[in-house]
């Protein structure tokens, strides 16, 4: 099991009283899901940051669709890519 460390964080009244009634009903500690939403938004938005970089750096090696398979796919969905 990984070392953990405690964190203080301010919520909101309405929130507070949101992840009070959510612990109640899943019968987990505040602690337990707070940590969770923050683990999920750290792995989501990493996956983000990565999905630019790369998108960044396939753009910077000149690695573009060409004009003709752009069109091609929007001809796909019938769209004009005008």
């Amino acid at each position: 099991m990984s070392q953990s460390s405690t964190m203080t964080i301010r919520l909101d009244a309405d929130l507070k009283i949101r992840l009070d009634k959510l612990a109640d009903a899943t019968h987990r500690s505040k602690s337990y899901l707070a940590a969770e939403a923050v683990r999920e938004y750290i792995e989501l938005n990493e996956w983000q940051l990565q999905e630019i970089q790369a998108a960044v750096t396939e753009a910077d090696a000149g690695d573009f669709a060409s004009a003709e398979a752009v069109t091609s796919t929007f001809s796909k969905w019938g769209v004009n890519e005008d």
